[in-house]
């Protein structure tokens, strides 16, 4: 069994109608939902109320990057949402995550401040050509995830490989969010670094982003709930 409230549901689409269907075929549930760059771009932040009216936690997923004090009033503007996490790309450095959790870390109720290290869709060799990053894929996340919590953050976005290297490194109660999650028999679509739920809850994972397995499901309901039954 996978616990609910570990699961997070990308709800990735530009069409309101769908949205609303996703939304309240999910509801009832004690998950959260992720609300990336697709949905808030194209429509608007009242997206995030309406996921908080159906009752659900709230991942702001829009990866911050740019100058230290752009994203800090970024992030204060996006935290007077009802929002529950929102992250910011660690590619920014040190002084930009360091001024990010100034700037929202005194709030009375804050969001939980998350890190991007590595996309998931990311392989090393792409790293090592692209980034010109040299070492290995893990070395880069351990890298970030230890600025990330010098800063005051309180966990990283990260593949679920490489979940146990953070927590070793960092301890149990730094957070661990993992995209490049997929069921059993799953397309893995355009994710690189992957395992299926049960792996990733295993690996020690806290939270766990799962998008079209279940919102291009024919019956979304359905596969969320043979995924927390360990299908």
């Amino acid at each position: 069994m996978i616990p609910a409230d570990k699961i997070i549901v990308a709800l990735d689409t530009q069409d309101p109608e769908k949205l609303n269907q996703l939304l309240k075929a999910l509801s009832g549930e004690k998950i959260w939902v992720k609300i990336g760059m697709e949905v808030f771009y194209s429509l608007g932040p009242d997206v995030v109320l309406k996921a908080r009216d159906q009752g659900f936690k709230i991942f702001l997923d829009l990866k911050l990057h740019d100058i230290p004090n752009t994203v800090a009033q970024s992030l204060k503007a996006l935290s007077r949402l009802p929002i529950d996490m929102i992250n910011v790309h660690a590619a920014g450095g040190k002084e930009m995550m360091q001024k990010s959790f100034e700037a929202i870390g005194n709030l009375p109720k804050r969001p939980l401040l998350i890190a991007v290290t590595q996309l998931t869709s990311t392989t090393e060799a792409q790293m090592h050509q692209d980034q010109r990053i040299t070492g290995s894929i893990e070395a880069s996340v351990l890298n970030y995830a230890k600025i990330a919590q010098e800063s005051h953050f309180d966990g990283v976005v990260s593949s679920p490989l490489e979940v146990t290297a953070i927590k070793n490194l960092l301890g149990k109660n730094f957070l661990t969010v993992t995209p490049g999650i997929r069921p059993m028999g799953n397309d893995l679509n355009d994710q690189k670094r992957v395992t299926t739920p049960a792996e990733a809850l295993a690996l020690g994972t806290d939270y766990m982003v799962i998008g079209r397995p279940i919102t291009q499901a024919a019956n979304p309901k359905q596969a969320l709930l043979e995924i927390l039954q360990g299908k």
